[in-house]
């Protein structure tokens, strides 16, 4: 397994292990549970790759990987699944509601308002969802 030389020894699967759970709690899992019976071998790609070296770098901030990730997702305009995964990662790395509407609303610009729409629609469905298991958590 590679090694990479900023993170003491720890393999790529290992990090995007605990990157993965770190940044994407539960939906992450989910994702990777959703993989198992069809391709999983891709589920170890994704630990690897996107979470074991590119999320593991240094340079910029959890923060701020997930503003850029929610921007291209948003933009792309078909990756709704993925968009509410990494609204709910937006929200685990501590952004806030608003941080995350204002990111979606920034696309309108570049990726037109059917993107943007698309991306304010699907973060009004997680941001429910959060509101429900808070709901049910109190009671």
């Amino acid at each position: 397994m590679t090694q990479h030389p900023l993170n003491g020894g720890e393999s790529r699967l290992e990090r995007g292990r605990r990157a993965l759970a770190e940044i994407d709690g539960a939906a992450g899992e989910r994702v990777v549970a959703a993989l198992a019976d069809i391709a999983p071998d891709f589920a170890t790609y994704l630990f690897e790759f996107p979470f074991g070296d590119i999320y593991s770098r240094p340079g910029l901030d959890l923060r701020s990987r997930e503003i850029a990730t929610i921007a291209a997702l948003t933009a792309m305009g078909t990756a709704e699944a993925q968009l509410k995964v990494h609204i709910e990662a937006g929200l685990n790395v501590g952004l806030s509601r608003t941080e995350i509407v204002e990111t979606i609303m920034q696309m309108a610009v570049y990726a037109g308002f059917p993107a943007a729409l698309n991306g304010l629609f699907a973060a009004r469905a997680v941001f429910a969802e959060r509101d429900a298991e808070s709901r049910e958590d109190a009671a």
